[in-house]
Parts: C-alpha cells; structure tokens; sequence
C-alpha cells in the first residue's frame, strides 16, 4: 500500500491500527500526520519511528548478521530472535547463536506479589542485571501453558495445567510454569514454585530451559501455542516429557496418518491435497461435492470451509494465502449429516483407556468446540461406542503415545470413520474427569515421568465405569457483544468458553447447560420454525416436540405447510420481503419467545440473516441447527416433566457410579 492508502486506513480505528501506523512511517508518514488523524501521542509515535529506523538499518545487512553493535542494540531495544531472523533473511538459529556468543542473554527481574514474603512474577530483559534467584534442592520439571486466551484456544488448557503443576509437587517434583495471560489460574502465584511470565517463543522457553536447568519440559497440556515449539526445543537439547514430538508431526502429516489408519484397517474420508486451483477441482471432483476444506498449515479450525460447488472452490483456492507444495489445502469429503463424536484416551504407549464416548449434538460440519456433546453418550448404539473405543485404543497404541490423546469420530450410514487424532489435552479433558469422576491430568502425569520417579504404569488398573447420569457440555459464544454478527455455527470456532448440565436426564441436562450460558429456555409460548429445504425433514419431528411442550408454532410459508400437512398445526408468518408483519416485526413486538432457524447456505435471493441477528438484539433465544432444536424440545419436555427439582452436589452423582 502506498503511504496515502495507509493513512486513509488510519481514519477508522482498527484491530491493525498500530501495524498501520508503523507501516505508515515506513512509507515516509511524518509524525504530526498520523497525530492528527489518531490522537495518538506524539512521544509513542517518536517510539515508533525509532523502530521503524533502526529496522531499515538492520535490512541494509540483509543475507547476514548485522554488526555485533547493531546486533546488540536491536536485542536491547526489543526485537526477537525471530524478527530478525525474518528482517534478515538468516535462521533464527543463527542469530541466537551469534547474540549468546556476545554475551546477549536473557535476564529476569521478579515482580513481587502483594501480600507474600518471596513470591514473585519473572519478567525477562535484555536490559540490566539478573535477579532471579535458583533454587536446585528438588528436580524440576517445566510446564509450558497455552499464552493469551483465544477462540479455539480457551481455558480448558490452563485447567490442565494446574493439575499438571498439582500432581507434579505431590510427585517431590519443583514446578516451573510459563506462561502470559494475567486471566488464568497457571498465573497465580501460588499455583507453581516458579512462574514466569513470559511468551511462548522459542527464544523465551530455550532461554528459562538454559537458566533452570528442568528435568524435562510439558508441551501437551496447553494447547497447539506449546506444541508448535515442541520439535524446535528437542531440536535444541530439550527433554520433552510425554508423547514425542515426531508422534506429533505424525498425527497431523495426512499422508503418514492415512497410511497408518490404512495399516490399522480403520476408515477415513476420502481426502486429498492441493497446491494449484485445477488440482482441487480434480480432487473435488473425484471425491464429490461437498467438501471441507482448509490449509494444511492452520489449526483450530481456523480457515475451514464447506464447498459445495467448483465455483465456490475456484473462489476459495483463489482466496487462500501462503499455499505452497508445503502447505497445501486440504480436501476431505464432507460427511452430511453424520453423527461427530470424540474420544479422549489415557495411555501409556503401550496400553490405553478410554474413559467415555462423547456424542456431539450437531451434525458434523460444526466444529467441535461449538458443538454441544453429550457425556457418556446417549443416542450412539453400543456396537458403535465398542468400535470408537477400540479404534482409539488401537492408534493410541500404534502411535506410542504417553499421557493424553483425543480423537475425533463421525458416523455415516452406520460406519465409524476417523477424522482426526490429537495426540495432546483436549478442551474435554475437564469435562470428561468431571463426568466420570476420573482424574485425567493426574494420571497422564504419572505416565509422563514414571522413569524419572521408578513408579508403574496407572493405565492397566482403570476399569470402565457404568455411569448412571448425563453431562452436556454447550459452548457460550460472544454473538451478544457483536449484533451484527450472524450466529450461524459452521467448520470455524467461534465459541469462547463452555459450561456444563448434569442430571439423571440427559435432557434436563441439556436444559441446566442452556441455563448455565445465560440462555433460559422459555417452557411456554411461541417457536418460530424457519428452516432451509436440505433441513424439512428434521422439521416435523421439531415441531412434534414444541407442540407436545404447548407451544403455538409460526412458520415461514414451505415450512408451515409440512408442518400443517404433517398434523402439526403451524400459523404461516412473512419473511421480510413478503409483507407485514413479518418475522422482524414479531420477533421485535416481544411475539416470538423462541427462534428455530436454520441457514440457507446463500441458494435463497434474499439473506435470511436479520432474523437471527434481530433475535440476539432483542435476547431471545435462537437456534441454528435442527440437531440442537430437537435437543431444545426434548429439554424443555425434560424440565416439565420434572416434578422434583432436588439439588445433587457432584459427589452424590460420582457416588451412584458403578464398576461394569
């Protein structure tokens, strides 16, 4: 972008405006300029400018280190190992290696905790003296949390954490956690002996390794952030405790996994990978349409789409940033309408357990961070929770892992296929030692330094449990913050945080999670049923399920006619270009208590988005896919039928658990 475009960018404020800002400088932008468009201090711009100088000088030795002057003012003046490897054009080996040999390293300075006579947060610099004190009477072993919070990325991770730091002490062993968001439990000060607070970089971990000196160090427990350095730091020297980092790489590498799960005899979706727009057009083609798509080199979800049709695909491959040979898309067929379920194993490398299957709510398409999940399963036949487990325990086995795995399922036409496995914690692991009063962490912990502490394998001694109740886990999505957002649940997380029902009934669970998000459920009034074509055959049985609970049914035209040519009376209502009053008019006047509306994927002229977002401005629950409408009519007959609401703490329900 040329400097005016830049400053143009500038009048709006952004999620970019200081990356804008700095680029803008770049282009020749003066101080003043930019003051006057963002308000924004002259003396932090002058900071800035001084980067954006000391940057370009550090190009002009592109190709190789700078001086060991510049070198030595760039590490002072905050630019990372990785920055530099970058501005330069060199490995970032060689730039660390260089700034260690001239005595550039990092030092930490504690923060000291109010109210505590020696607890402290360590910040580094490369600035000043070290004032870290060592302490060696115990071994150490080092935790690596999941940094900031993010969508796809939550809590769930510092949950493991913790627990790893607990189990760990309890074992004789010194806890070191890192980690940098102030929001978590990892960060409090009491949680491990020693917490620095600090990125998750390779330049930061490799540099508290060095100064420590732990007995290994924990990748698996906070998330992809961890995991992503996992092969870079036993590159270096690090000892990483658990699942090896080239089980890692092999669980997501396509080719090796697919070959594995052909060697198993364990079914996959048809998938491919493509570089160039006609290789996916191939690839789609043989397969058949639709398909999920996403990069190779993104995860999370991130990026992840349904395709239905080859224009659609030229249109996304065309869009897709960064794809090379490398990293190419991937391309799996989708499976409509098939049941998503997960697995989380314990194992020990050579045995593992499989406390639970977990039935997600929504149809596959949904990621599973959004999707709702019902713990131990409910609807899934026994032959096919045997089959999930046993194809767990196989690749758990097969790929040697040691601690903690979770895998992803989903049924189509009365076959289990595997879609993923992700040899690390999970965002369920909380969920499922909650439920079945397992404690998951504890026990991966015991696997992952058993050589260091001489005790055996936990994994032969856990026996299936039969248990007599229902956990439904539901995800809280920000969409209450952002109404012009549309709320439609899709491949791409959205979600930023979960809760958890439990009862006797898994409907009255699925009421209490609900609940627990803030959304109440009305048990009277009215449904607006409002789905696409794919959709009108879940749509009868929905409104069934509504009428039973004594609600009156409105419908937009086709759906009112099922309805009503079904026996289910249904008031036909006007979508927004047909009349008044319509939808928005009804949901607005306080008419509708509740919105059953499922997208129509952009085949329909008119967007049916203002309906749900009118539903959110206005607080009234909405719902996006008929598997979770069904669930909604079966939870809110659950909760009228409940004639004795008593309260039962969590240890009355692990106590109803039984041994098989």
């Amino acid at each position: 972008m040329t400097k005016e475009q830049l400053l143009k960018l500038l009048v709006e404020p952004s999620s970019n405006r200081y990356f804008i800002i700095y680029e803008a400088l770049r282009k020749g932008a003066s101080v003043e300029e930019i003051n006057d468009l963002t308000k924004v201090k002259a003396y932090f711009l002058e900071q800035m400018l001084e980067l954006v100088e000391e940057e370009e000088m550090l190009k002009a030795s592109k190709g190789c280190l700078p001086s060991d002057e510049a070198l030595i003012q760039a590490k002072k003046d905050g630019f990372s190992d990785k920055y530099l490897s970058q501005i330069l054009e060199i490995s970032e080996d060689d730039v660390r290696n260089k700034r260690i040999a001239l005595g550039m390293e990092e030092n930490w300075e504690g923060v000291h905790v109010s109210g505590t006579e020696d607890s402290a947060y360590y910040y580094s610099t490369y600035n000043g003296e070290d004032k870290n004190p060592i302490s060696t009477e115990k071994p150490k072993v080092m935790i690596l949390g999941g940094g900031p919070n993010r969508i796809g990325q939550g809590i769930e991770f510092d949950y493991c954490c913790v627990h790893a730091s607990l189990a760990l002490k309890e074992l004789g062993f010194e806890t070191i956690i890192v980690n940098c968001n102030p929001e978590t439990v990892s960060t409090d000060y009491d949680t491990s002996d020693k917490l620095y607070f600090e990125p998750l970089t390779l330049e930061d971990v490799l540099s508290i390794y060095k100064k420590e000196n732990p007995v290994g160090v924990i990748t698996q427990f906070g998330g992809q952030t961890p995991l992503n350095l996992a092969a870079d730091l036993e590159r270096n020297g690090v000892k990483i405790l658990g699942t090896p980092p080239a089980v890692i790489d092999l669980a997501e590498d396509r080719d090796q996994f697919r070959a594995m799960m052909d060697k198993l005899g364990i079914p996959m979706p048809e998938a491919g990978m493509a570089v160039t727009v006609e290789d996916a057009l191939k690839i789609a083609d043989e397969i058949g349409y639709p398909v999920m798509v996403r990069p190779s080199y993104v995860l999370g979800g991130r990026g992840m789409e349904i395709v239905f049709t080859p224009d659609k695909m030229v249109g996304y491959m065309e869009a897709a940033v960064g794809v090379t040979p490398d990293r190419p898309i991937l391309i799996d067929r989708f499976l409509s309408s098939a049941v998503e379920c997960e697995a989380d194993a314990i194992s020990d490398g050579t045995h593992a357990f499989v406390p639970a299957v977990m039935e997600h709510i929504e149809f596959a398409g949904v990621h599973s961070g959004d999707s709702a999940c019902i713990i131990p399963s409910r609807h899934l036949s026994d032959e096919h929770v045997a089959t999930i487990k046993e194809y767990t325990m196989k690749i758990a086995e097969e790929m040697h892992v040691e601690g903690l795995m979770n895998m992803q399922y989903a049924i189509e036409n009365d076959k289990v296929f595997v879609l993923e496995a992700n040899p690390r914690a999970s965002r369920t692991v909380p969920l499922v030692s909650k439920v079945c009063n397992i404690r998951m962490v504890p026990i991966a912990i015991d696997i992952m330094t058993r050589e260091l502490t001489g005790r055996k394998s936990p994994v032969s001694e856990l026996k299936e449990k039969n248990i007599p109740y229902y956990g439904v886990k539901e995800a809280v999505f920000p969409f209450n913050m952002f109404p012009e957002v549309d709320p439609i649940l899709g491949p791409e997380m959205r979600s930023t945080g979960e809760v958890l029902g439990l009862s006797d009934n898994w409907g009255e669970s699925f009421f209490k999670a609900q609940e627990a998000t803030q959304t109440v459920l009305p048990t009277a009034g009215t449904v607006l049923i409002a789905v696409n074509d794919k959709d009108k055959k879940y749509a009868v049985e929905v409104g069934e399920l509504f009428k039973k609970a004594g609600f009156k049914i409105l419908a937009t035209k086709g759906t009112a006619k099922l309805l009503n040519d079904n026996g289910v009376e249904a008031e036909r209502v006007y979508k927004l270009t047909e009349g008044r009053p319509n939808i928005a008019d009804l949901i607005a006047n306080g008419t509708i208590d509740i919105v059953v509306n499922t997208p129509d994927g952009g085949e329909s002229e008119v967007d049916d988005n203002y309906l749900r977002k009118t539903a959110i401005k206005k607080k009234i629950p909405y719902i996006t896919t008929m598997a979770a409408a069904r669930a909604t009519g079966v939870s809110i007959l659950a909760d009228l039928k409940e004639e004795n609401n008593e309260v039962k703490s969590l240890q009355e329900f692990h106590a109803s658990i039984t041994d098989k």
